[in-house]
């Protein structure tokens, strides 16, 4: 894979840093973009221009998009002049996007009948991470394609991981933004009120950067040990205490004014589950009610 030929479509914020980065790993790049600008420091490096994405997919082995979301990976990749008329057998095609993964899935037994090999692999970071290379990338889709790509990924991501199947990486990441944004809700609701309640905001946001949330303990140690483990006894915490203080926390967001509306759910998933007589269990024992919601749905990691 050392001499082949990569064509890069997407060159902003995010494209930007990480078509440069492959590039600088002495990659020989084909690049595209609706900007020709954008791609201006590529080309100082001795990238090529391509002037469609089936011009740029008909001079190179593999390919990257990383656009904006599903319209654009499908006009770039289906539209007239697109990937999928230039691509040929042995064609690779990576798209970066954060996408659908049924978009992606469908797009990818369009390109299997032109002998072409897709794979999603959104990634997190962030624009200096894509600047620097230190990305997490979320691969779905053939897996000894994978390995066979996996030198160029690692030119711009330091956390490189196979999800599985097509469609996989897409799924991981819609995942991982939204537990992001939903954490951002409860954590305007707690600094509101804490700040409304008589804390400065520079104490109290360095008080929960100490403590457990602030140190990862969560998704590093807390879930691990508990819930991905179906293991609520003997507690951590125990449910019946976890209520008590999301109880006497909402107290004082009415005491002040301050609506606390993922604090409430919280407290009801935590109410629901002492109904079922699970006080004396761990406090995340309350995530098995989702389960059922879902489906009855198991999420269980095995540590062994």
């Amino acid at each position: 894979m050392e001499k082949i030929k990569i064509g890069f479509i997407g060159l902003g914020n995010m494209g930007g840093g990480m078509s440069l980065n492959i590039a600088r790993a002495g990659y020989e790049m084909v690049v595209h973009d609706i900007d020709r600008e954008a791609a201006t420091p590529l080309l100082e490096l001795g990238a090529e221009w391509a002037e469609t994405p089936k011009q740029l997919a008909e001079s190179v082995d593999v390919i990257f998009t990383s656009l904006p979301g599903p319209p654009e990976v499908t006009s770039v990749s289906t539209g007239v002049d697109g990937l999928i008329e230039g691509v040929s057998k042995d064609s690779i095609w990576i798209d970066l996007s954060t996408s659908s993964p049924t978009l992606i899935r469908e797009l990818s037994k369009k390109f299997e009948d032109h002998g072409a090999t897709v794979l999603d692999a959104p990634v997190s970071g962030g624009v200096k991470g894509a600047q620097t290379g230190k990305l997490a990338i979320m691969v779905g889709g053939n897996e000894s394609i994978f390995n066979q790509v996996k030198p160029i990924l690692d030119s711009f991501g330091d956390k490189v991981s196979y999800t599985g199947s097509i469609g996989s990486g897409s799924i991981c990441k819609l995942m991982h933004n939204t537990i992001g944004y939903g954490m951002q809700m409860i954590i305007s609701e707690c600094l509101t009120l804490g700040v409304k309640a008589g804390v400065k905001p520079e104490e109290l946001v360095e008080c929960i950067k100490n403590g457990s949330v602030g140190r990862g303990n969560l998704l590093n140690v807390t879930l691990p040990d508990t819930y991905l483990q179906g293991k609520f006894d003997p507690p951590n915490f125990a449910l019946k205490l976890a209520r008590k203080d999301v109880s006497l926390a909402l107290e004082l967001g009415r005491e002040y004014d301050v609506p606390m509306e993922a604090a409430s759910h919280a407290y009801n998933e935590l109410t629901a589950a002492m109904n079922r007589g699970w006080e004396n269990k761990d406090s995340r024992i309350s995530l098995l009610l989702q389960e059922e919601r879902a489906g009855n749905i198991e999420v269980r990691v095995d540590n062994s």
